[in-house]
Parts: structure tokens; C-alpha cells; sequence
């Protein structure tokens, strides 16, 4: 079909299959894009290839919605790429190896900054600075974990910090400690990790904008064409407006503002301007009218909010960030001010705050289509999964987390028991229920390619099988729903569904090929397919 009659045409997309993302005519055999964007399907798309500036072969592959990744953190992913690359290290000793080898290669750095690292791999997710002593001792180390809730930093790193047996535990947050009183290492939850990071040296703006660069570039590799950047401060928001002023940036961003505890009612103006800023140098490509949250911190460092007591830690239900109330009153007011809100939320009472608070800002503010997000959606108490429908809160899901890897087997399910794991990551029942799913990655956090975090979603299971059969099994997702959820649903989230998110015309030509049609392959090869292209408003950005 097509809106009307078409003398020529930019693009026809040909000899494969357009996977639309429309239910009632999910196959097409032809794309047709002209002035960004998609103006036909099928036939008629075939019909003008003849017209076409360029006809792209799909060469057997599939051509699909480009994939929008609901939660990630582009800048920092960027900002850590510069420093020792740790994250496929699966030892304690690979990483002390890798960070004494680039700090060989790099003597003019004052500090040894970088991540993530896999919190798994030291017993506990707890890690000793006489450890990264043995790569570094005259300059101060500080790597973050792949949750990027904890940091593990070296003796010097702890003197420049002033972080002493005596030095006391900031809100909110854990110096872990040696039998002796002396601290081990291992700073938990953002305000101790700040204790060290606030004396390392400052990014600046040109590194920020290499950052963007370099991680948008990266994205687009892998098929992403919409990004929700989700936690800056309002002065991040140049770094983006430059690159796309310059044509540097390589998908479209939402960013998220992060609102403070006890600092909020003075972000208010700040975060306001920054969104006009945005709305007005943006073109399209950069906005800034979400604000993030941190409800609580992550399971595997026994921070994440929780309604009843850590199974390892009787005496602990986790680490809020806000408290119920406080975080109820300040999504109110950004909600008030015609922001969406986006709530991080691991632990069940996090997730229960969340949706409280979401409800909250409803009763007070009255009704409007105002799509909050909570992110992760890690732990969810059964009494609260009607929920997500009934106040139209997105669920927004990091699928590739949703397996039984180390982080679970060695850290998550031993510290929450086998009845409160099995509540983790309900994608199935949410979606069954009518709430609206996105995904992400919360790249650097974990991968950021969505075929990886796809096949988990459909199979839940490891990259070797494990377990038969699934982990909570009635969790998987239909292909079809998985596809969606990375397409559709993140364009639902990001306000833009009428605009991408299905291949039909009229829609945006935000699109990605890849290699081999999804339906073909056993899901769990999925990561093995390749993405040929990505396209941004029909202009190639990647492959």
C-alpha cells in the first residue's frame, strides 16, 4: 500500500523480508523511503524500485523497525571506553593484569579511572585495594562494577579520599570494612563511590562530546536508532546539542535529568531550562524532558529495597534512596511540570514506592498521558503487577539480565532465597496484563546489542542453554512481543510510537537489516546475527 501516487523514490529495501511490526501484515517483500520516510510496503514498494535512487539487496536478510534502547548511559559508556577495559575480565587477577597494563601504557594520567567490572567474580561482590595495589600504587585507582553501584578502588584512591577506619558511612550507602576496622576497597551505592570519585579529575567538554561520539556511533552498529539517556546533570546536555549541531550523533536521544534527594526543589528550574534548551537546538535529535530517580540501589550488593529482610542479612531490607514519601512529592512536581518520570526500581519495595508515587502524582495532578517509566523492574511483589496497567506506568526491562548467570547464581538469588527470585523480571505476566514493555540494555552496565538481551528475553535461558526449559519459564516472551517491546515499545515510551516503531507508511525510515530473518533462527543464536545497516530517517548511519 502507499499514501499516494510516487514519482521516484530515495530507497527500496528488496530481496529479503520487512519484518513491519504490524500484526495483521507482519511480512512484507519490499520497503520504499523517500524524504525520510517510509511511503511503501510490499508490491508497491517492489513496483517502484525501478524509480529508486538506490535499491538496498537485503541479500535473504530481514528488515526491521529500527530498535530504541528504553534505558542507557551513553556518555558514561563513551567516558569508560578510555579507560582499562575490564569488563570481559573473569578474574580478579585478568583485571589487576589489564589495569597495570594501561597504566604502563598511559604514565600521564593522575588517576586510573574506569569499568565495569563483574562484581561476580570475588566472593561476596566485595574486592580488596591490596588487590589493585599490584597494579598500581603511586596513582589513586577507582574501576566501577558493572552495576555501576559499587566501586572498587585502590590504597591511594582511599588517602586522597580521606577514607580511614574512623570514616563513617554516608547516606544511603556502605564503606565495606577488613575484620580489622581498616576499609577493604569496596565502596556500595553512589554516595560512598562519591567520597573518591568527586577528587578525580573532571571530564571535560571535549572528552565528553569524543564520549557521545564514540558511544552513539556504537549503538547505531547495533541497530539502535533512539536511545533514553538515563541519568545526566543539566550541563551534560551541551555535549549532546554540539555533537548533533556538528551531524556527530548517530541515533536520537531523550535525556533524563537526574532529580537529588533533598535537592530537587531547587532542580526544578534548572531541569526546565535545560528542556527548552534542548526543544530549541534539538532538531529532532536530542531532547530532555524525562527525569530519572534512583528508588533504590541493586540485589547483588544488598542495596535494592526490599519489603522484607535479605535472606544473608537479616537485619537489612536494602538501602532507599528517597524515602517513600519524598520521592511521592518529587515525581509529583516534575510531573507537575510536564516531565515524564523515570523511576529506577530493583528491589519489591522499590518497585511499590515507584508505583506509589506514580499514583500519587496522578491523584494530584489530575490525568494526562504521561507514560512513567520504572526501569529494570527487577523484583515485583505479585500484589503489585496489576498495577503497572491500571496507572499506565511503562515496564521497562534490561532483558539480558533475566538469566541465570553469576551474578545471580553467586549474588542475587542467594541474598533474596528461591521465592522472591522467582518474582524477578515478570515480562510475561506484565505484558499479558496490558501494561505497555520497553527494553534496554543500561549499557555500560551490561551489553549493549539487542540481539543479545532478545534471545534471553524468549528463551530465558544462558548462552549455553541453562536452565532446560527457561528460568521462570512463564516469564519468556513471544518472538514477536520481544521484537516489539525493543521497537515499538520504546518508541511508546519515548512518545514517538506514531512516529517509528513499525515499518507502514508515513512512519519515520529509522530502520535496521539484518542478516538472517529472526523467525528462522533458533533465538538462541540470535546474538550471532549480524546487523548489515541502520538507518536514521532513511540516512545510513552504520554498516
Amino acid at each position: 500500500m502507499t499514501a499516494e501516487p510516487i514519482d521516484i523514490v530515495d530507497l527500496v529495501f528488496r530481496g529479503g523480508v520487512v519484518l513491519t511490526g504490524v500484526p495483521s501484515a507482519p511480512r512484507a517483500r519490499a520497503a520504499a523511503v523517500s524524504g525520510g520516510q517510509v511511503v511503501a510496503v510490499d508490491d508497491v514498494a517492489l513496483d517502484l524500485a525501478g524509480a529508486a535512487r538506490e535499491v538496498v539487496d537485503l541479500e535473504g536478510g530481514a528488515l526491521l523497525p529500527g530498535f530504541g534502547d528504553g534505558h542507557a548511559h551513553p556518555l558514561w559508556g563513551g567516558l569508560e571506553l578510555e579507560g582499562p577495559q575490564v569488563r570481559d575480565c573473569t578474574t580478579v587477577d585478568e583485571v589487576v593484569a589489564a589495569v597495570r597494563a594501561f597504566a604502563a601504557d598511559h604514565p600521564e594520567l593522575e588517576w586510573i579511572v574506569g569499568g565495569p567490572y563483574d562484581p561476580a567474580i570475588s566472593r561476596g561482590g566485595l574486592f580488596d585495594a591490596s588487590w589493585l595495589d599490584q597494579a598500581v600504587t603511586d596513582r589513586p585507582v577507582a574501576l566501577q562494577s558493572a552495576d555501576h553501584h559499587c566501586a572498587w578502588v585502590n590504597t591511594e584512591a582511599l588517602r586522597r579520599a580521606g577514607i580511614g577506619p574512623t570514616t563513617a558511612d554516608p547516606p544511603s550507602a556502605t564503606i565495606a570494612h577488613r575484620p580489622d576496622g581498616s576499609p577493604l576497597g569496596t565502596l556500595v551505592e553512589w554516595n560512598a563511590m562519591d567520597l573518591v570519585l568527586r577528587h578525580a579529575p573532571t571530564p571535560t567538554d571535549s572528552d565528553k562530546r569524543r564520549a557521545v561520539r564514540r558511544s552513539t556511533a556504537l549503538l547505531a552498529e547495533a541497530g539502535i536508532t533512539w536511545v533514553q539517556e538515563a541519568a545526566l546533570h543539566p550541563h551534560d546536555v551541551g555535549s549532546y546539542l554540539d555533537c548533533a549541531d556538528a551531524g556527530d550523533l548517530a541515533v536520537r536521544v531523550n535525556i533524563a535529568l537526574r532529580a537529588e534527594p533533598g535537592q530537587w526543589p531547587g532542580q526544578r528550574g534548572a531541569f526546565a531550562t535545560a528542556r527548552a534548551v534542548a526543544a530549541s537546538r534539538g532538531a529532532g535529535m536530542v531532547s530532555a524532558r524525562t527525569v530519572k530517580f534512583f528508588a533504590d540501589g541493586v540485589v547483588e550488593a544488598g542495596t535494592a529495597a526490599m519489603l522484607s529482610p535479605y535472606d544473608d542479612a537479616p537485619a537489612s531490607c536494602g538501602l532507599p534512596v528517597w524515602s517513600p514519601a519524598e520521592l511521592a512529592e518529587a515525581v509529583a512536581a516534575f510531573d507537575a511540570d510536564g516531565f515524564q518520570v523515570h523511576i529506577h526500581a530493583i528491589g519489591d519495595a522499590g518497585v511499590r514506592a515507584a508505583l506509589d508515587a506514580v499514583e500519587h502524582a496522578a491523584g494530584r495532578n489530575g490525568p494526562r498521558d504521561r507514560r512513567a517509566v520504572i526501569a529494570h523492574t527487577q523484583v515485583v511483589h505479585p500484589d503489585d503487577l496489576p498495577r503497572f496497567a491500571e496507572l499506565a506506568v511503562v515496564a521497562n526491562f534490561e532483558p539480558l539480565w533475566a538469566q541465570l548467570d553469576p551474578l545471580q547464581t553467586e549474588l542475587s538469588l542467594p541474598r533474596i532465597g528461591a521465592t522472591r527470585g522467582g518474582w524477578q523480571y515478570p515480562m510475561g505476566t506484565l505484558l499479558a496484563s496490558g501494561a505497555v514493555v520497553s527494553m534496554g540494555s543500561d549499557w555500560p552496565v551490561s551489553s549493549h546489542r539487542p540481539l543479545e538481551g532478545l534471545a534471553v528475553a524468549v528463551t530465558r535461558q544462558t548462552r549455553q542453554g541453562s536452565p532446560p526449559g527457561g528460568w521462570v519459564p512463564e516469564q519468556r516472551l513471544p518472538v514477536a512481543a520481544a521484537l516489539s517491546a525493543y521497537t515499538l515499545g520504546s518508541a511508546y515510551q519515548a512518545f514517538e510510537d506514531h512516529l517509528w516503531g513499525t515499518v507502514v507508511p508515513g512512519k519515520r525510515a529509522d530502520l535496521v537489516w539484518l542478516d538472517a530473518d529472526p523467525y528462522d533462527l533458533d533465538p538462541a543464536a540470535w546474538p550471532d546475527a549480524r546487523v548489515q545497516g541502520t538507518w536514521l530517517a532513511g540516512t545510513r548511519t552504520a554498516g
